[in-house]
């Protein structure tokens, strides 16, 4: 899912990618704005090690995955004059 940039969207967050469109110097329409895309960290890991750390089960149940190395949290992107 791609959606406009918000202000919250920092360099911070390695899991971030912010990418410009493509405009044709001819194109009628106005610039379009950044768009950013999230990249799960599973994509990096290309193998797994026997001793990556674990959580206890009820925090892994909770988080939704076994190992903190695979979290990725979501927050859902907000929408302009929209609730939170």
């Amino acid at each position: 899912m791609i959606w406009n940039v918000c202000e919250e969207v920092t360099t911070v967050d390695a899991q971030w990618r912010v990418y410009q469109p493509y405009r044709s110097p001819f194109d009628p329409c106005p610039a379009s704005e950044d768009k950013a895309f999230m990249v799960p960290p599973n994509q990096y890991i290309t193998f797994q090690k026997k001793s990556l750390k674990q959580y206890a089960p009820r925090e892994a149940l909770k988080r939704g995955t076994l190992w903190p190395d695979l979290y990725s949290p979501y927050e859902r992107p907000r929408k302009k004059g929209g609730p939170r």
